[in-house]
């Protein structure tokens, strides 16, 4: 008899419940902050000293597309399920506006612009098995929609994309992939719609750094594109379990072929 793990019968939390909760444990992670603060003041700062090589990455705008993962409301706004947790990473950052400037960006230099979006439809809850944040996201409703085929209550819902990048995001020229399920564009349409524009770099920012943008970052490299990811356009969750943001920060200085914060890309662009 299967023990599998049914998330279906495990009770409902509301979204006022969970912002409880992650208001508690963002508390707990700020101690932890705290503690490490003593060691180093900025443990984000980069190295005084950096052992790697420096990038030589070079944008070509008739190759390069701006690529936001999960620019949505349950991960940016402070009505959002997961703001108890992210929000302090988000705010240090200047995340919310510093992608909003590079959607700006990318639309005045006329580049290709994605956003590879997060969304859970009825039918995801009968998933039988999920690691420790999906379950987590599928207890909250995180990322809820009706349907595949249905916007009714998406408006404004957790799901839904934040005010800020509407005009841009709706404009008719952004592509507006098909949803990615777990982390990964893999579950998504988003390196087929790069490939048929002719797209070989990537610029990458979005929620959230050690989660979804991690992911779409090593598939991407994977896929065979170079990719830049803006270092204060994304922000991550801070637990008892880790600091979300300066784990993914690591592995972007390994893994990425740039990082790059919003002004350089701004400027780069301009």
């Amino acid at each position: 008899m299967c023990n599998c793990h049914d998330h279906n019968h495990d009770p409902k939390l509301t979204r006022r419940q969970a912002l409880t909760g992650t208001v508690a444990l963002a508390a707990a992670a700020t101690g932890l902050a705290a503690t490490g603060a003593k060691a180093q003041d900025n443990p984000y700062a980069e190295p005084a000293e950096p052992a790697l090589p420096p990038s030589d990455m070079k944008i070509d705008p008739a190759r390069v597309a701006l690529v936001v993962t999960d620019p949505q409301n349950d991960f940016l706004s402070p009505n959002g399920v997961t703001w108890g947790v992210v929000g302090a990473s988000v705010e240090r950052n200047n995340t919310v506006a510093n992608i909003e400037s590079l959607f700006k960006a990318a639309k005045a230099a006329g580049i290709t612009v994605a956003v590879s979006p997060h969304y859970y439809y009825p039918s995801d809850h009968g998933w039988k098995f999920e690691g420790a944040l999906e379950k987590l996201m599928h207890k909250i409703g995180m990322f809820d929609r009706k349907g595949p085929l249905s916007l009714d209550g998406f408006d404004g819902s957790g799901a839904d994309y934040m005010p800020e990048y509407k005009d841009d995001i709706l404009d008719g020229q952004t592509i507006i992939c098909s949803p990615h399920k777990v982390y990964g564009p893999e579950t998504n349409d988003l390196v087929l719609q790069l490939r048929k524009r002719g797209i070989d770099q990537v610029i990458l920012a979005g929620m959230s750094a050690n989660l979804c943008t991690e992911s779409h970052l090593r598939e991407l490299l994977e896929q065979g594109f170079e990719v830049a990811v803006v270092s204060d356009g994304t922000a991550a969750a801070m637990l008892p379990e880790g600091d979300g943001y300066l784990a993914a920060l690591t592995n972007f200085r390994y893994m990425a072929n740039a990082l790059w914060s919003t002004d350089e890309v701004v400027e780069k662009l301009g």
